[in-house]
């Protein structure tokens, strides 16, 4: 429970940083952190492949 009540006042936070942020800089690392979660899921479902198919 107490981490739930950590988690939303960090996104709380967060979002409050963003209301305050220009429009083009929360796209910019909105988009950036689309690219990081894209190329991290990748590389996990690759590493997956390689290891259950040796195995």
């Amino acid at each position: 429970m107490l981490f739930l009540v950590a988690a939303l006042m960090l996104f709380g936070a967060v979002l409050g940083t963003v209301a305050h942020a220009p429009i083009a800089f929360t796209l910019v690392a909105a988009a950036v952190i689309a690219a990081w979660l894209g190329i991290f899921a990748l590389r996990e479902r690759h590493g997956r492949r390689r290891r259950t198919s040796v195995n």
